[in-house]
């Protein structure tokens, strides 16, 4: 036993001597490893060895080829471990052992697997609704766990300041009732400090908002069947902007010919509307965080139509005829009637109660009871309502028998027509027959009466030849409804009674004559009037003046001054010359000024010319010697130079006026004993034109330049001829001026004569305002006897009668004198002036 340890120590001697030789080293010594990473260590020998083994911390002999395990040789010293993809279960003692024969070493390495800081979960965006309570995930590992800790907007959340915020024990964030506000960048950041590690996230948080939406308006009102378009609109706000969309009745409402919607949806314009389309519409507003819905209402309106209306045929005394007219229309129209001025409602009637109005709902009745024959005629039917009303007529159509209407009495005289009118209404139309002592007319033996018929008259000529001409005609009419006669009568036409003279008031040469209408015309129309006058005791003068209508005053002229006059009057008719009137007497006043004469402006058809027309009243007793014009604008005080015009003048013409100004006009006629008041007159010239026509183009290939020119050259020759023609015949002109003024020559000497007679005049404007020129369009010499001429507003004589003119006796000696007109025209201020001593032809 003794000997058999004594032989195990020396051969255990004898191994520890053999083993010493071999010599095992791993690089490096120790090992961390990240969980996922990799990492490779190297078993070293010294000494030789056959064989170099790696073993598992399980005591496993890790092969070639292991999974994520890997032992290599690369000599025949060293050999290699790789660990790839470490993971919890890699850590422990791994062991490299060398062989060689009997000799053996070996050598551990400790591997620490740890879990560095990994971001498993933290997505950007996370997205939450407003209101809610986040939570904002950010999932991290590490061994030993992290440390987390959250920032906002660079600045760390402190949960234990604010309530809302609290950090989860798996390190999430949590925001409770999240706001808009909260949106933003939150960085997650991760601590290990064992290790001294950090890292971090950045994700944005999106809060979205529910939409809220509002109505523009929650009642929308349309028109049916006109074409028009309805307009639904629905507000709507949130986050993301929500998107509207539109459902009535249960479906949906999409873009096409009825809809049409705008880019957001927010709009719905309904096309041509129609009663169905009335109704409640849904908006709603979508986005991430959900949905809300509004209600509008649309109130389509539907304007009146009758639709119902039939014209109706009654005999007159029917019980009752009733007119019926139906209406559509929303609101219900109220249907009232009509004809011609007279309106009839629902609850109303006629006063002889014949005519009553009934409706109910969209029917509406007019009763017409113990029908007239006047009750013929259109109707008119009105519906209305709110938003309009339509109208329709019909037509009663009521058959009556004849109803006679005309003059019973006409006048006439032998061998003067007569017509007498027999006016038949009736339906159907009546056939008229006319009879005389209960003879039809016409009979064989009546040549002097002729008929005519018209639809709804009958003329009965005749054409008295004797007394037994007059009398009774009867008119009959008859139509199938039965007849009506009426009795016509033919009556003798008298001469006129007499007129009653009831005032006279005289002037110097003129009286007015103020007269009562005959009391009788005689039966026929008066024709005219005549008037007679004379010295007492002399014989009478006449005249006669045609009968204006409410006109009782008549003007006596050619009157001497101051002398006694008697005056009566008589009234004629197509019968003949009626008695006279008592005669009146007057006298006439002394010679006196004239009176004014009366004015009338009318615009010329420049539009800033006036034509003035004035008519001579009494003279005075003296001829008016002329007349003299003076005009101004009404804004400014001072007046334009007077113009003297001749006395045969009877109007002016006022050229180159301001455009759009008020002018006033006075005349005053003047005779040797003065002046008249002046007659007063006030215009207002027309609105400058806007637009001057254009000069016609393709027309003459001269220029405007060249024209001038000509016109120049021919006025200057116009003027050299004209100066020498009234040198050389009436000595005036700058010919005769130089003659008078170089060689001593006599001046013309009846220029202020001529003046006088109305030839010409001119008057010379201080101011540069403009000349005004003179012309009589008819001159008499200066020989020729002028009268005063016959007052303007007496009245022609008519004929009489046989168609013969009535004639004033005294007129037959008397000379005519045809009255001469003047034509003042204003000459520019450029035109040459005169002197104002002198007076040019």
């Amino acid at each position: 036993m003794a000997m058999l340890q004594m032989r195990d120590i020396i051969w255990g001697l004898l191994f520890l001597g053999c083993t010493a030789a071999i010599q095992v080293q791993i690089t490096p010594a120790q090992g961390e490893i990240s969980v996922g990473e990799s990492k490779f260590f190297l078993c070293e020998v010294t000494g030789e060895a056959k064989d170099i083994d790696w073993y598992t911390p399980s005591g496993e002999k890790i092969l070639h080829s292991m999974q994520d395990l890997s032992v290599s040789r690369s000599d025949e010293v060293t050999s290699s471990l790789t660990i790839y993809h470490a993971n919890v279960d890699s850590a422990g003692i791994y062991k490299c052992v060398a062989r060689d024969g009997e000799k053996e070493a070996q050598a551990t390495v400790q591997v620490k697997i740890f879990q560095k800081i990994t971001f498993q979960s933290a997505p950007s965006p996370q997205e939450f609704t407003e209101g809610d309570t986040a939570d904002i995930v950010c999932n991290v590992v590490s061994s030993p766990p992290p440390t987390i800790i959250w920032k906002h907007k660079g600045s760390k959340i402190q949960a234990s300041k604010d309530v809302r915020y609290k950090i989860m024990a798996n390190g999430h964030l949590q925001i409770r009732g999240i706001k808009k506000t909260d949106e933003g960048m939150y960085t997650c950041e991760a601590r290990v400090m064992a290790r001294g590690e950090i890292d971090f996230k950045t994700m944005k948080v999106v809060v979205n908002v529910l939409p809220t939406i509002r109505a523009r308006q929650f009642e929308v009102n349309a028109t049916a069947d006109i074409g028009s378009s309805a307009l639904l609109a629905c507000d709507a706000d949130g986050f993301p902007d929500p998107v509207v969309t539109w459902t009535h009745n249960g479906a949906a409402l999409e873009e096409g010919d009825k809809y049409s919607l705008n880019e957001d949806g927010s709009e719905l314009i309904i096309k041509d509307v129609k009663k169905v389309d009335e109704g409640d519409y849904t908006c709603t507003a979508t986005n991430k965080a959900g949905e809300k819905s509004q209600e509008v209402g649309l109130n389509v309106f539907v304007q009146p139509k009758i639709t119902y209306l039939n014209n109706k045929t009654a005999s007159e005394f029917d019980e009752e005829v009733i007119l019926t007219c139906e209406a559509s229309g929303d609101p219900t129209p109220t249907i009232s009637w009509s004809s011609e001025s007279t309106i009839f409602t629902e609850g109303e009637q006629s006063l002889d109660r014949n005519i009553v109005v009934y409706s109910h709902a969209r029917v509406s009745s007019l009763t017409l009871k113990n029908v007239q024959f006047t009750y013929a005629g259109q109707y008119l039917c009105i519906a209305s309502n709110s938003i309009g009303q339509d109208s329709q007529s019909v037509y009663l159509e009521v058959r009556y028998s004849p109803k006679i209407l005309g003059r019973v009495a006409s006048y006439t005289w032998e061998k003067n027509p007569a017509n007498i009118s027999c006016e038949v209404d009736a339906h159907p139309e009546a056939n008229v027959v006319w009879f005389k002592d209960g003879s039809q007319l016409p009979s064989a033996n009546t040549t002097n009466v002729k008929i005519y018929n018209m639809p709804t008259v009958s003329y009965l000529e005749i054409t008295p030849e004797s007394q037994i001409d007059f009398g009774n005609y009867n008119c009959t009419a008859t139509n199938e409804l039965g007849s009506e006669s009426k009795e016509f009568i033919l009556i003798p036409a008298d001469v006129p009674s007499a007129p009653e003279i009831q005032q006279v008031e005289s002037f110097s040469s003129t009286a007015m004559v103020e007269f009562k209408e005959p009391d009788s015309t005689g039966g026929v129309p008066l024709l005219k009037y005549r008037v007679e006058w004379r010295f007492p005791g002399k014989e009478w003068t006449h005249k006669e003046y045609s009968v204006e209508d409410g006109n009782t005053k008549i003007l006596v002229t050619g009157l001497k001054p101051e002398t006694a006059y008697e005056v009566k009057m008589s009234a004629i008719n197509g019968k003949g010359e009626g008695e006279s009137s008592a005669a009146s007497s007057f006298k006439t006043k002394p010679v006196r000024e004239p009176s004014a004469p009366k004015l009338e402006a009318n615009l010329a058809e420049e539009g800033n010319s006036l034509r003035v027309t004035w008519i001579k009243q009494d003279d005075g007793g003296l001829p008016i010697i002329h007349y003299l014009v003076k005009y101004k604008a009404k804004h400014v005080p001072e007046w334009k130079p007077e113009i003297r015009v001749p006395s045969l003048s009877e109007h002016m013409t006022l050229n180159g006026l301001a455009w759009n100004t008020e002018y006033e006009v006075h005349v005053v006629a003047e005779n040797q004993q003065g002046r008249s008041d002046p007659g007063v007159v006030s215009i207002k010239t027309a609105a400058q034109p806007t637009a001057i026509p254009g000069s016609a183009h393709g027309g003459s290939g001269l220029g405007t330049g060249a024209i001038v020119g000509i016109l120049i050259v021919v006025f200057f020759l116009l003027l050299v001829g004209v100066d020498v023609t009234c040198y050389f015949l009436n000595k005036c002109g700058l010919l005769m001026c130089i003659a008078v003024n170089v060689c001593g020559k006599a001046g013309p000497g009846a220029k202020s004569k001529d003046i006088e007679e109305g030839k010409a005049a001119f008057t010379k404007d201080e101011s540069k305002e403009p000349i005004v020129e003179v012309r009589t369009e008819e001159e008499h010499s200066p020989n020729q006897e002028v009268k005063t001429p016959t007052e303007p507003n007496e009245t022609t004589p008519l004929t009489e009668a046989d168609g013969k003119i009535v004639k004033d006796d005294n007129a037959k000696s008397e000379t005519e004198v045809k009255n001469a007109t003047t034509e003042v025209k204003t000459v520019p201020n450029e035109a040459p002036q005169a002197n104002g001593n002198e007076s040019r032809a």
